[in-house]
């Protein structure tokens, strides 16, 4: 059982070492998958951006470019554009004509305005009432024409864009730089409050230096962003690197938000886009942790390691433990198979025996000359006595018997008159056969007292002296009232049982004689040729006291 737990802690220690090399392993797969699948999926989502906003640009610089008519003082100045700008599908908010009108120009503006049948024709600031053409000193930026025309777009007609916060100092750069500029993010009115940018190009005439006005493009940030995909594995975010501080997101819905940039989260991955003549930065944060992912990955290979260990474990101990105990109980068997051949050989050796004891002292007992009914009595009596010692010997399996059984009155004749004392040891087989032909032949012969007022009174005893290897058995028969007048006489059998078969089979020393008023037998032997060697090894005693017999 020792090396059997070994062995299965053995393989418990190395399913759990290969559990935790499994579980690191997975670790850091799961780990740089992670990171490679982010990395690609952020690569294609800023290569989409970027294209999205080439395309936008692109439709600005096309729009531009289609203006070649002298007479810009127009309000439909969009309307040859509109299949050419529909068909990009860029999904733009609006597109405007701003026109750069001189102070001379106002009236004109504002009867064309009038013409086209817009309610407000004034030509206005963004914010109020413009004030008189004779203090204007520079052109204004008015808005002259839109797309699409509906209430929320066309009320901005006639408005000047010169004093917008966020397009007029797009306009003018875009002037300046002759190329299309991008505004910063802000509300766009006729889109509910959404935050969006305008790109504004400017339109080049020939033989002109500077630009008639512009074509605009209001866009949504969401879409430019591209930051509505609820599957994708991160959270997308437009930083302006002149407001490092600041950044726009886009929830579920699309709705796009300012917020202070995330000190304490850094974005896992920022890459850099151009759009109108300005760089713009897109701040990526995944929204799940790689690094968690992978701790979770690893946590259930672990578990399913350990699991499996465990599986693994309890067969292996349960099929070891199942052979463990088939091999025993095949011990079992062989060693009760020879153990039964060796009684079953001991058992015909001392059948032998018996027969050949049976056979003398039926030799013995019917000699020529002899009473028959006293002989048939005693051969009987004898007879008796081996059959019950060999029915005591059956019942432990010849492994003994105790002394106070062979002087059971089924054997010893008149047993009621025999006083019992000493130690209930337990004798050997040999022994037992010895002793229980000695104490029938003493006990018939104390039978039968013709001038005795009395039945003999007998006494039984028996000590142990002395300890180990020197240990002795003492055994004393004596007959009260019995004298060599009133005792029978032993027979011939009697005397060579009690003086020389006895003595030699216990290896010890006998003697009989008489007193004034008894008779006495004595026997002095090794305790080890009296007791059984395998009763007194188990137990660790040689008897247990016994009580006198009333």
């Amino acid at each position: 059982m020792v090396r059997l737990g070994f062995i299965i802690g053995l393989l418990a220690i190395i399913g759990g070492l290969l559990s935790g090399l499994a579980a690191h392993r997975v670790y850091d797969q799961e780990l740089a998958i992670d990171r490679i699948a982010l990395s690609r999926a952020i690569d294609i989502h800023a290569s989409l951006v970027q294209d999205r906003l080439t395309e936008r640009e692109l439709l600005g610089r096309v729009a531009s470019g289609l203006f070649r008519t002298p007479s810009v003082l127009r309000a439909d100045m969009l309307e040859p554009l509109r299949s050419a700008i529909y068909a990009f599908k860029t999904d733009f908010v609006s597109a405007g004509w701003v026109l750069r009108l001189r102070p001379d120009e106002i009236a004109e503006a504002e009867r064309v305005l009038r013409n086209a049948g817009f309610p407000n024709a004034a030509i206005r600031n963004y914010q109020g009432p413009l004030t008189t053409p004779e203090d204007m000193t520079s052109p204004l930026d008015v808005l002259m024409d839109v797309e699409p025309r509906i209430d929320s777009t066309t009320e901005q007609l006639g408005r000047s864009l010169t004093d917008h916060p966020q397009l007029g100092p797009t306009l003018a750069r875009a002037l300046r730089e002759r190329r299309p500029v991008v505004s910063d993010p802000f509300e766009l009115r006729h889109r509910n409050g959404a935050i969006g940018l305008v790109l504004a190009a400017p339109v080049q005439q020939a033989g002109r230096e500077t630009a008639i006005g512009f074509v605009t493009f209001s866009y949504e940030l969401a879409p430019l962003m591209l930051a509505n995909d609820d599957n994708a594995l991160f959270s997308v975010a437009l930083k302006d690197p002149r407001a490092a501080d600041r950044e726009l997101v886009a929830d579920d819905r699309g709705a796009v938000s300012m917020r202070a940039a995330r000190a304490d989260t850094p974005p896992a991955v920022v890459r850099t886009e151009r759009f109108g003549s300005r760089d713009w930065i897109l701040a990526y944060y995944p929204k799940t942790s790689s690094v968690t992912r992978a701790q979770n990955s690893a946590a259930l290979t672990a578990a399913i390691g350990i699991v499996l260990t465990m599986l693994i474990c309890g067969l292996f101990g349960y099929i070891s433990y199942s052979n463990l105990r088939l091999r025993r109980e095949i011990e079992v068997r062989i060693g009760f198979e020879r153990r039964l051949t060796a009684v079953i050989d001991e058992l015909n050796h001392r059948v032998k025996n018996i027969l050949a004891v049976i056979q003398s002292i039926v030799t013995r007992t019917l000699r020529h000359g002899s009473d028959v009914d006293v002989g048939r009595e005693l051969l009987i009596g004898r007879i008796h006595a081996m059959s019950n010692v060999v029915s005591l010997l059956t019942d432990s399996q010849w492994q003994g018997v105790k002394l106070k059984g062979l002087l059971d009155s089924r054997a010893v004749p008149h047993a009621a008159r025999i006083a019992v004392n000493g130690p209930d040891i337990m004798v050997s087989a040999r022994a037992a056969q010895s002793l229980a032909l000695l104490f029938f032949e003493l006990a018939s012969h104390a039978d039968s007292a013709p001038q005795a007022s009395q039945p003999p009174n007998v006494v039984a005893q028996w000590t142990v002296t002395g300890s180990g290897d020197d240990a002795l058995f003492h055994f004393r028969w004596e007959e009260f009232n019995s004298t060599a007048a009133t005792r029978r006489e032993d027979s011939e059998f009697g005397v060579i049982l009690l003086d020389r078969v006895v003595p030699e089979a216990l290896g010890g020393q006998a003697k009989r004689y008489f007193t004034d008023v008894s008779y006495v037998y004595e026997i002095t032997a090794p305790l080890a040729t009296v007791v059984d060697q395998g009763e007194r090894e188990r137990t660790g005693r040689i008897a247990a006291p016994v009580k006198p017999r009333p």
